[in-house]
């Protein structure tokens, strides 16, 4: 099976944002020696948690650093932009590294919608708008010119498109252009993936460059020595999760601070509810439950994200996971 990375910048307590985004371009070189098999970063904004808002500038840093690993995001949020500008900054990371991008792409804000009105003032008809935009970066990536315009600078390759998604919205797009598809299975505990990849398969029309369906599901996970360990680290995240639903952002807690204070007892139940679909623990329990979701998906490849507190326990995580899952 191979494993690839997801990796947001997520801000940690006492430390300021600036590292998180210094951190994400060590963890690519990190993986990148561990044989994972992608790196994608994430696009989020004016959220107090996930730092990372620019992944294309984040992929030509991660690009000088590395050789081998493909680059890609995940997503760029189509409609806060231009079609043709989204193309040619694919266009000059594909010759910053010949063969290695990926260009995941997605509908949703990343942010709430005041921002995404800051970001694009018609962000609400950009949106209704976005199956033309796929259609048209397709075209600005791929072809000598679309529209009489062309997207510089032209080379031998053109960066891998992907639609990202965590609905059959996305899923059913991505199959009616011959794309491949990465469902959010993070995002929702598992909730709707095994609908959207039955439809992806199933009205998949193939393409050119994608004659099969090629699917793949992002998974949090987290790996320590032993189950003990990991599941004191995941508290931070649980910790993120319970705030978040209401409507509480910030930076990634210690572990230790957040078993200090505790859940309250309204918020056990949604811990446990957590906790009982978590893929945490030592490495080869971890390593079995990625072996049967891929089995259960009939797939050769998952992606991985992970968040913890300490930067060197995320790093342990893939390493334990590079030896015990691929």
């Amino acid at each position: 099976m191979k494993l690839s990375v997801l990796d947001q910048s997520v801000a940690i307590a006492g430390r300021g944002e600036d590292e998180a985004i210094r951190d994400t371009l060590g963890l690519a070189e990190h993986c990148e020696a561990l044989g994972y098999a992608r790196f994608w970063l994430s696009e989020h904004h004016s959220l107090a948690t996930i730092v990372g808002s620019a992944p294309e500038i984040l992929m030509a840093a991660i690009a000088a650093r590395t050789s081998r690993i493909r680059i890609g995001s995940a997503g760029v949020m189509l409609p806060h932009y231009s079609a043709l500008k989204v193309a040619e900054q694919f266009r000059v990371l594909e010759a910053l590294a010949p063969g290695r991008i990926d260009l995941g792409v997605g509908r949703a804000p990343g942010g709430d919608m005041r921002t995404a009105q800051a970001l694009n003032p018609d962000a609400a008809l950009a949106a209704e708008a976005f199956p033309q935009m796929v259609r048209d970066l397709q075209a600005w990536t791929s072809q000598p010119q679309h529209r009489g315009i062309a997207a510089h600078p032209r080379g031998p390759h053109a960066p891998e498109i992907w639609i990202l998604g965590s609905s059959d919205y996305g899923a059913q797009l991505a199959a009616h252009y011959g794309l491949p598809y990465a469902f959010a299975y993070f995002f929702t505990d598992g909730q709707g993936a095994e609908q959207a990849i039955e439809l992806y398969r199933t009205l998949y029309r193939p393409s050119e460059r994608h004659p099969l369906p090629q699917a793949t599901l992002c998974v949090w996970a987290l790996a320590a020595d032993t189950e003990d360990e990991a599941m004191h680290h995941a508290l931070s995240r649980e910790r993120w999760r319970v705030d978040r639903q209401r409507g509480v952002f910030g930076p990634l807690q210690a572990p230790a601070d957040v078993a200090a204070q505790g859940f309250a007892e309204s918020d056990v139940p949604i811990v446990q509810g957590m906790r009982s679909k978590a893929f945490v623990g030592a490495p080869a329990q971890v390593a079995d439950k990625l072996r049967a979701l891929a089995t259960r998906f009939e797939m050769d490849e998952l992606v991985i994200n992970t968040w913890a507190h300490d930067p060197l326990v995320r790093r342990r995580s893939y390493a334990l996971l590079a030896e015990h899952a691929m």
